[in-house]
C-alpha cells in the first residue's frame, strides 16, 4: 500500500496547497491513505474546526499535531470528538484529545497512526520512547501498518526514536522544524525514516513567516508577533510504500512541489 505524508501546513497558502496539489498527487501515485501535520494550519499557529473540515475535505484522512495544537482555544470544543485529530500522545494523562488512532485506507488496510512530541527544546511532556511502547502494546494484532508522527526539534532525538522503533512500526516522520531533509531511509527492520517531512506553505518566508518581521526580531532580539508570509507556496511531503501483510516498508520518497 502507499501512504503520503504532507508535511507541516502553514496558515492560508499552506491550505491551498493541499487544496491544489493534493487530489492530483492522490490520483497519479495512488495513494491508499493520506495524513499531514496541521499544528499551524489556521493563521500560522494552532488548529480550527473550520480549518479542519477544510483540510479533510481536500482528502487528508488524519491530520496530526504539536506543541501549538492549543494555539487556538476553540480546539478544546471539538479535539474529543473528532478522532481524526490527533494531538501528541506524550501529554499528560487527562489532557483533551487522543494521540493514538486506527483508520481504514482506500484498500480496507487498517492504519494506526501515532503522534508524538519530542521534550528537547520543547514543553516538558511525558517521554516519546515510553509512551510508544505503552501504545504499541495494546495495538490489536491485526493492526500491521503503524506511523508515526514525532514533531520533535532535535535531530537526534528523532533519529534515536527511529532506532528505537526500528521493526515495530511502519515508518517514523519527523515534524515541526519546517525544511525537508534528504536523509529518508528504510532501516534495517523495516522502519522508513525522515528527519523532517518539511514545511506546505509560503515558499518566499523563514519557516512559513514573513522574512521582515523575522529578520527584525533577529537583528533587534525585540518580541513581535509572527505573521503568516505570502506569495507562491511550497508542498513537502513523503510517498511510504508498504507491505501491508507485514508492516514493513518498501520504500520513501521525497515529494516537493512548488507554485
Amino acid at each position: 500500500m502507499r501512504v503520503l505524508v504532507v508535511g507541516d501546513i502553514v496558515g492560508r497558502p499552506g491550505r491551498r496547497a493541499v487544496r491544489e496539489l493534493l487530489p492530483g498527487l492522490v490520483r497519479r501515485l495512488g495513494v491508499d491513505f493520506t495524513l499531514a501535520n496541521a499544528e499551524n494550519a489556521a493563521g500560522g499557529m494552532g488548529i480550527t474546526r473550520k480549518v479542519v473540515d477544510e483540510l479533510l475535505a481536500c482528502g487528508l484522512d488524519v491530520l496530526t499535531t504539536g506543541n501549538h495544537v492549543w494555539q487556538k482555544k476553540e480546539v478544546l470544543q471539538f479535539i474529543d470528538q473528532e478522532p481524526r485529530v490527533l494531538r501528541p500522545a506524550n501529554y499528560p494523562p487527562g489532557t483533551p484529545g487522543r494521540g493514538l488512532g486506527v483508520f481504514e485506507a482506500r484498500d480496507r488496510v487498517r492504519v494506526a497512526v501515532l503522534n508524538l512530541m519530542g521534550r528537547v527544546f520543547l514543553n516538558a511532556v511525558d517521554c516519546p520512547f515510553r509512551c510508544a511502547d505503552e501504545l504499541l502494546r495494546g495495538l490489536a494484532g491485526d493492526v500491521r501498518v503503524i506511523l508515526v508522527d514525532f514533531h520533535a526539534e532535535a535531530t537526534s532525538e528523532k533519529a534515536a526514536l527511529a532506532w528505537y522503533l526500528d521493526g515495530r512500526v511502519s515508518a517514523v516522520l519527523g515534524t515541526h522544524t519546517h525544511v525537508q531533509t534528504a536523509d529518508e531511509r528504510v532501516l534495517p527492520g523495516g522502519t522508513a525514516y525522515i528527519t523532517d517531512v518539511g514545511m506546505t506553505g509560503p515558499r518566499d518566508s523563514v519557516i512559513g513567516m514573513k522574512k521582515e518581521i523575522i529578520l527584525e526580531r533577529f537583528l533587534t532580539q525585540l518580541p513581535s508577533r509572527f505573521e503568516v508570509a505570502g506569495g507562491g507556496f511550497q508542498f513537502n511531503a513523503v510517498v511510504v510504500d508498504v507491505d501491508p501483510d507485514s508492516g514493513k516498508a518498501v520504500a520513501i520518497t521525497r515529494v516537493a512541489e512548488k507554485e
